[in-house]
């Protein structure tokens, strides 16, 4: 379990000694960098079994090869990533000069920010703590990094081994309730990124508008997936179930529903109860299937669907075991007949509920999501270009898979953010590196400049370089 919660005076305490060390040492240097990133690979492929381990026991259940592909490989992908190119992301950056101020120079000098704050949720403990903290130490960084009270165990190993292979200079882990997270965010970061839900998100940018902290906050909502008209049927089926019972649709960018041509309903249930037994064959003690984290999420999963079922939505399992609060195996369960005034069309799912809706043509489905929030991810299943196009032209969304669930997350040159409800900010990659430096514009002035024609007194010169400055 997680170690006993710091009191806010601690908290103060391990920020000042990871500002104090900012301020000694405020540009280090690429080697420097590279072994904090060296040792952080090091204690994920060394300890990637008692990670998992923690994580499957916080869950009740959860794949070690799940929590493998999902959250160590694109960890140390990500690391990998930032050890090949981050001596090239530090340099200083040319800019062009404009033609009245020459010969003087401009450029952009990437510097750290300083102390990084990072909130860690619970449905990927290990990923979405070594993604940004890679980022904001491949920029140069110190880190101050809160896990999630949900997931204990992890929370107590993380912080154990980052406080052995890390001084209390560089990375700092936190542990504790809401109370301690509503402490950490009132600390003055030089910058706090958050991922978690919307709700508190608003507090989490309330709490850093204080210090005037900027935030990244990477939220969630009702992410899409459109079948369009010209999809390969089965296969975008196949693709989206396994986006939405990858850690049981406790995934921020799972499909949260599906919208696809009128009469295809049938087709897409037989579909998704066929791909589903193809993955779970027996559902009961599979230990390939996560459970839902904890009892509170259990029970507001199970009434989203009754509440659903009692305004006319018709439910469809897409298993014959029923969900068993004793271990929190709950099963998908597709949602027919839904609209929007019921409350899982209101709020993101975060689990195996899957409603479905149908549209008439391409035109009403892209209406229907122009007219909620902007979600994290949009998913378009179809082969025709001009479709795509459109779709990709008139939607905005934080970020975008076609043909395909979940994979943009995983590529180091896209960036990974929200727009709108879903979030504010991007990293990943040389993004997250640029999200955590301070990219300091410069202009240097020659010793040989016009600068003087234009100073008082003015006169005829002055109104002659004007007339040909506005020409």
């Amino acid at each position: 379990m997680a170690d006993e919660a710091p009191t806010p005076p601690a908290l103060r305490h391990s920020f000042d000694t990871l500002r104090a060390a900012s301020l000694r040492a405020q540009t280090p240097p690429w080697p420097e960098r590279a072994d904090r990133l060296k040792r952080l690979r090091a204690l994920l492929l060394q300890h990637r079994a008692a990670m998992a381990a923690a994580i499957s026991a916080d869950f009740h259940n959860r794949a070690v090869q799940e929590t493998e592909l999902a959250e160590l490989f694109p960890s140390l992908e990500g690391i990998d990533h930032a050890l090949r190119h981050g001596k090239r992301w530090m340099r200083v950056r040319r800019r062009t000069t404009g033609l009245w101020f020459k010969p003087a120079s401009s450029r952009l000098m990437p510097q750290p920010l300083g102390v990084v704050g990072i909130v860690v949720p619970w449905n990927y403990p290990l990923y979405l703590a070594v993604g940004p903290l890679t980022a904001a130490l491949a920029a140069g960084n110190r880190v101050m990094l809160k896990q999630s009270e949900f997931t204990p165990r992890f929370a107590a190993l993380f912080a154990s081994l980052v406080g052995k292979a890390f001084a209390q200079d560089e990375i700092v882990v936190v542990n504790g309730n809401a109370e301690i997270a509503r402490a950490f965010c009132a600390l003055p970061f030089d910058h706090l990124l958050f991922t978690g839900s919307t709700a508190v998100g608003h507090q989490v940018m309330r709490a850093a508008s204080e210090n005037l902290t900027p935030v990244t906050l990477e939220l969630g909502g009702k992410s899409p997936a459109i079948i369009g008209p010209g999809a390969n049927f089965d296969k975008a089926v196949e693709r989206i179930l396994v986006g939405k019972t990858l850690n049981a649709g406790q995934t921020c960018i799972a499909p949260d529903y599906v919208l696809l041509p009128e009469g295809q309903q049938q087709r897409f249930a037989d579909t998704a109860r066929r791909v589903f037994s193809a993955m779970y064959p027996r559902l009961e003690g599979n230990a390939d299937y996560t459970s839902i984290v904890s009892a509170r999420h259990f029970d507001r999963l199970q009434e989203l669907s009754a509440l659903a079922q009692q305004q006319g939505a018709t439910a469809l399992p897409l298993s014959n075991t029923p969900p068993d609060a004793a271990t929190r195996c709950f099963a998908p369960v597709l949602l027919s007949g839904v609209h929007d005034g019921m409350r899982v069309m209101q709020e993101e799912i975060f689990g195996p509920l899957l409603p479905v809706l149908t549209y008439k043509n391409i035109d009403e489905a892209i209406a229907y999501v122009n007219a909620h929030p902007r979600p994290l991810a949009l998913y378009l299943f179809e082969k025709d270009r001009a479709t795509i196009a459109r779709v990709m032209q008139e939607t905005v969304s934080g970020g975008v898979s076609i043909n395909e669930t979940l994979m943009h997350v995983a590529q180091d040159d896209l960036p990974f953010g929200g727009v709108g409800a879903s979030g504010m900010g991007a990293y990943h990659g040389e993004y997250g590196f640029e999200t955590f430096s301070q990219m300091k514009p410069i202009f240097q002035q020659s010793a040989f400049n016009g600068v003087g024609l234009f100073r008082p007194p003015y006169g005829k010169t002055f109104a002659r370089m004007m007339k040909l400055l506005l020409r």
